[in-house]
């Protein structure tokens, strides 16, 4: 996997990936991730980089970078990585490597494959089934957007809204949440007859949960444009893998 800072061209759009070493769940605690955002934050003001987009996961981060042409990105990025899991391992006593070795860098073409791939970075904890809406995942760029902070933003609104060819934070919303809103129904409609337990009418459900016994507990009734369907119920995220309360 090249890294990033090698491919870097001025004016280009830039999807990076960085995943924690082995996959390990090494953000999964609130803090981590505000510590995270934090130092994206002192990155954009140190070196001026510009974010269109990014998400942080329990294990994982997804950012979109325009290329300024001046180094910013492979510096940002060195003083996100380094800070975080420097903080990290010294709080926990732990040695060894925080992040995978290398972090991977796609160019992106902004046109209708940029708002593709931001749409991809805002339904990353939906499709991982953790949260119904990119609204309900507060350490990402649409969230940002949806709740602005009164300090310390760090997505680059007006050079978003100038990709969008759009002229305001309202216009930008409206296009996202399409994008969005399209995309959660097509996988609606696909999940529905592959992970569901059941389809059918309430009384069909209720008999085929009986008849599941006690695994039929966990399990309840959704109901979509195709009809109700049983699932199993979604373990609450915080016990899972054990996150803070954000309160």
């Amino acid at each position: 996997m090249p890294r990033a800072h090698r491919h870097y061209s001025p004016g280009l759009v830039w999807h990076i990936t960085h995943r924690c070493h082995q996959r390990e769940y090494l953000l999964r605690l609130l803090r981590d991730r505000k510590r995270w955002r934090h130092w994206l934050y002192v990155a954009q003001r140190r070196h001026g980089l510009c974010i269109l987009n990014y998400i942080v996961t329990c294990n994982h981060i997804h950012l979109l970078v325009k290329d300024r042409g001046n180094g910013e990105i492979a510096r940002s990025m060195q003083l996100v990585a380094g800070r975080t899991a420097q903080e990290y391992n010294r709080r926990e006593h732990r040695r060894g490597a925080f992040w995978e070795d290398r972090y991977h860098a796609t160019a992106v073409q902004a046109d209708e494959h940029l708002a593709r791939c931001i749409t991809y970075i805002d339904l990353n904890m939906v499709r991982a089934d953790v949260v119904d809406h990119p609204r309900d995942w507060r350490f990402s760029g649409y969230h940002e957007l949806c709740n602005p902070p009164q300090r310390k933003s760090v997505v680059d609104v007006p050079v978003l809204c100038e990709l969008y060819r759009v002229t305001s934070v309202q216009q930008l919303l409206a296009a996202r949440d399409r994008a969005i809103n399209g995309e959660i129904a097509y996988s609606s409609r696909r999940a529905i007859w592959s992970s569901s337990a059941a389809v059918g009418n309430a009384g069909f459900l209720a008999e085929f949960q009986r008849s599941l016994g006690p695994a039929g507990i966990r399990k309840r009734c959704y109901r979509s444009e195709h009809g109700e369907y049983l699932r199993e119920e979604r373990p609450r995220y915080d016990v899972q893998i054990g996150m803070e309360s954000p309160n």
